[in-house]
């Protein structure tokens, strides 16, 4: 089963000819989920061959660098012909302002986009064996991260003891057992799924802050992430501008993952200012945050893998 993370647009505020707007896709299992949708994201899609096949948007905050290619998104897809309903999940306060972006210039999809309010520290998608979480960030104005977050997953099945220690024969009975079932044999022997199954085991876990500062909300969501994607706006340098702006540093950031035992952190919203080079901002996080630290470029792509995965 696979997650797949592109990022569309790694860029701050003003986007620079290497790095687009805001935008984060995420493929699990083929349900594309897209985490903010700045200016261009729909040819950044078209560019990093993502499939345009997206079913919720999660809007972290209504400023225009994450939520300016809402517009042009809306009506190319009418243009292909799309008839599946699109969800667009918005933070308190925001709907109608949405709503005047997906019906901008007086359009008017012809397939239905429902957009729903979400609060802080609530589950903005119940999915199939998985959510999409909120937490409460610190930006600007009004906002919020998301986080996708796996259920457990069975234990593994001991196909050995099975077979050899309980004379199960192979077939359904295993495919039962697996899913929690007790099974009964032909000499009326009872097996319980405990007896061939092991502890469940964790699902994964992705957090995107958006814009922020560094907040124990995050901390705390993203406890043993997979993988944690963290506003990194500037360098320690600039920590006097971030305060101001209400961003993050790169060392803020990886200790962030630190603190809630990341795996890895990917370092988002660089500003422009590092157009040539942004090696400071990975630098730093790395002297802060021993697990895989990066500065994704735009069109990188990164597997999420489960925690066990060997």
């Amino acid at each position: 089963m696979s997650m797949r993370v592109t990022f569309l647009g790694t860029s701050g505020a003003v986007p620079t000819t290497e790095r687009a707007p805001s935008a984060v896709l995420v493929n699990r299992e083929g349900e594309r989920m897209l985490f903010d949708c700045g200016e261009g994201t729909q040819r950044q899609m078209m560019r990093f061959n993502t499939g345009f096949n997206v079913s919720h948007l999660f809007v972290t905050h209504l400023h225009g660098d994450h939520i300016l290619g809402i517009p042009g998104l809306i009506q190319s897809w009418d243009f292909n012909d799309r008839d599946a309903a699109l969800a667009i999940h918005v933070p308190p306060g925001s709907k109608k302002h949405v709503k005047r972006l997906v019906h901008a210039g007086g359009y008017d999809p012809s397939y239905p986009v429902n957009i729903h309010e979400v609060s802080p520290g609530s589950t903005a998608l119940d999915g199939d064996e998985f959510e999409v979480r909120t937490f409460k960030t610190n930006h600007r104005t009004r906002s919020q991260g998301y986080a996708i977050v796996e259920d457990d997953r069975p234990g593994r099945f001991d196909r050995e003891k099975a077979e050899e220690e309980l004379g199960i024969p192979p077939g359904p009975m295993y495919g039962r057992l697996h899913n929690g079932e007790a099974v009964e044999l032909d000499d009326g022997r009872v097996i319980q799924p405990e007896q061939v199954v092991g502890d469940p085991r964790p699902g994964r876990k992705l957090v995107y802050t958006g814009d922020t500062r560094p907040v124990q909300a995050t901390v705390e969501m993203a406890e043993d992430a997979d993988l944690l994607i963290h506003d990194a706006t500037f360098a320690s340098d600039e920590s006097g501008r971030a305060r101001q702006t209400y961003h993050s540093t790169a060392q803020e950031a990886a200790d962030v993952a630190s603190r809630a035992n990341a795996k890895r952190l990917a370092l988002t919203h660089i500003s422009s200012r590092y157009a040539g080079d942004a090696s400071p901002i990975e630098r730093e996080a790395q002297e802060r945050f021993h697990g895989e630290c990066f500065v994704p470029s735009d069109g990188q792509k990164v597997e999420v893998p489960f925690p066990d995965a060997e």
